[in-house]
């Protein structure tokens, strides 16, 4: 089971990027995926999760920038990240479980990728 995020890189303020997390070993359709971000000395924080009965859900002070999205036949999961701002540099991470969550996001993850960092800024 292994899950490989990618599609970080250095982006200026008011630009976009699309991070994916694809899986092996197991298929996503099945599992709730989870985004997060840890930033330079702050805790590890959600994002986002596309969990296996379709739902979403966001971190509040990301509704309307981010949005998560899940294909199946690609066994892949995106993130796409709208208007970054500075503050969004940080490794994102992707998460699995497969555990379905009917109320929000997973309360942990079994699995985990490795990090891509996005980095905003000018």
């Amino acid at each position: 089971v292994q899950l490989q995020a990618s599609g970080g890189g250095l982006v200026q303020p008011g630009g976009s990027l699309r991070l994916s997390c694809a899986a092996s070993g197991f298929s996503l359709r099945f599992y709730d995926i989870g985004w997060f971000r840890q930033a330079p000395g702050k805790e590890r924080a959600g994002v986002a999760c596309s969990n296996s009965d379709g739902s979403a859900y966001y971190a509040e002070s990301l509704k309307g920038r981010f949005t998560i999205s899940r294909d199946n036949a690609k066994n892949t999961v995106y993130l796409e990240m709208n208007s970054l701002k500075p503050e969004d540099t940080a490794v994102y991470y992707c998460a699995a479980d497969p555990v379905w969550s009917p109320n929000g996001c997973a309360d942990k993850y079994d699995y985990w990728g490795q990090g891509t960092l996005v980095t905003v800024s000018s």
